[in-house]
């Protein structure tokens, strides 16, 4: 006859397998549902009036928008020349590559119409009715449709780039991840599709304005931008800081304190940002708006670090 501890060690096995068998289960049923859903076709249509412009005014501010709240023309996405990032590796997530975006052979935009461009970054979905992954359309695409076009017809006017690009992989994690909104990898199931997409939004250094230029903040540090770990990352990634006015976060900075550091990369005290810090494209940000995303950060309840 078993003891009564070879009893007891045989519950706690049983109920441990359980346990795994139940988190194999979940896991399974998240990246189901994960891979159902980047399947899915939308009903949203390609926007018909779209004309391209080749007015020089037009292809700069494309060129602005671009290197700057676009964040396309960064290394970590399509590369200063738009022909292809190089791989950002985020560990159990995997790998992801901005491809060549430029007129040339081996470009992943060569075969969209400028309609389709248009409707990829508002929502976020291909030319094939799928949804992009890992674009972050959900937080650049609430521009208007003067801004998205000056985008799209600066990228069809950059020199063409003869470079086909890597694919991206995606791990478990990221499927998983996605699914419980700890990241945003199935872009477009994360944006409201019905919602006016030629609204009037002015540039103007307002909190408000502020607040569409601080959508792409979330992704690290948290939707109350109070920073922590980013669920998932590998620890080679540095936490994202605390962005709101309490004592662990930005409350004794100044507005020239956060306009140099988007300059330089360094902080108050003298430390540099991590390399994972963006600040490639918020260094191309102009007057205005930097002067409306730190009011909006202002404006923002002090929240201790890492509540994300």
């Amino acid at each position: 006859m078993k003891s009564r501890w070879q009893r007891i060690l045989a519950g706690i096995g049983v109920g441990v397998l359980a346990l795994v068998a139940a988190a194999g289960a979940w896991v399974l049923f998240q990246v189901r549902a994960y891979d159902a859903s980047v399947e899915r076709v939308y009903d949203v249509p390609v926007p018909q009036q779209v004309v391209r412009s080749t007015d020089p005014a037009v292809l700069e501010r494309g060129d602005h928008l671009a290197r700057s709240l676009g964040s396309c023309a960064n290394s970590e996405c399509h590369g200063s020349n738009l022909a292809g990032g190089h791989p950002l590796q985020l560990g159990p997530l995997g790998t992801v590559i901005g491809p060549n975006i430029t007129p040339g052979p081996g470009s992943a935009a060569a075969a969209y119409s400028d309609g389709e461009l248009v409707r990829l970054i508002q929502h976020g979905i291909k030319r094939d009715g799928r949804s992009v992954q890992f674009m972050p359309c959900h937080e650049f695409g609430w521009m208007p449709g003067p801004e998205v076009m000056a985008i799209v017809s600066y990228v069809r006017s950059v020199p063409p780039v003869d470079q086909t690009s890597g694919k991206s992989s995606l791990g478990t994690l990221a499927k998983v991840l996605d699914r419980t909104g700890q990241v945003t990898v199935d872009v477009a199931r994360k944006i409201d599709h019905t919602r006016p997409t030629d609204a009037p939004i002015t540039p103007e250094p307002t909190a408000a304005y502020g607040a569409y230029l601080a959508r792409g903040c979330g992704t690290c540090h948290g939707q109350g931008l109070s920073g922590g770990r980013i669920p998932g990352a590998p620890a080679s990634m540095a936490t994202p800081a605390n962005l709101t006015p309490d004592s662990t976060g930005l409350e004794k900075w100044t507005f020239d304190d956060f306009s140099k550091v988007l300059d330089t990369g360094i902080r108050p005290d003298g430390r540099k940002l991590s390399p994972d810090m963006p600040y490639e494209n918020l260094s191309k940000t102009n007057l205005l708006e930097r002067r409306a995303l730190w009011a909006y950060l202002r404006s923002l309840p002090p929240r201790p670090f890492g509540n994300r």
